[in-house]
């Protein structure tokens, strides 16, 4: 993987998911970006029940660049491409009311602990 960080010790790697409004999102009703909202939430609590999200939620969208991230998740499957998969399988990024973005995260092994995520048995 490109751009690793050498550092003299352990690192633990997850995927990031960065959701951002969609550009369908802005020609959608209001009933319409409810109802994908609610499927949404469905897909990511899926997602969350199935062990592949460990953590996710929203962003305040306060960024100050024209197009802010409005949600951020982690997962921990090893593949990027399996992760943005599933995401792009979600209804309200199907619609075009998000669009999601999937990148490596690294961070000092052991630093980040998921009390709520499930666990395969």
């Amino acid at each position: 993987m490109a751009g690793v960080p050498q550092v003299d010790f352990a690192l633990d790697t997850y995927e990031c998911i960065v959701l951002y409004p969609g550009r369908a999102g802005r020609a959608l009703s209001t009933q319409t970006i409810q109802r994908l909202q609610a499927e949404h939430a469905e897909h990511m609590d899926a997602l969350h029940k199935r062990g592949i999200v460990l953590v996710s939620g929203s962003v305040d969208g306060r960024a100050h660049n024209p197009d802010p991230p409005i949600g951020f998740g982690l997962a921990r499957t090893g593949s990027v491409e399996d992760v943005r998969s599933v995401m792009e399988a979600d209804p309200a990024v199907q619609a075009g009311l998000y669009r999601v973005d999937v990148m490596t995260f690294l961070c000092p092994a052991g630093s980040l602990e998921f009390p709520l995520a499930k666990t395969e048995s």
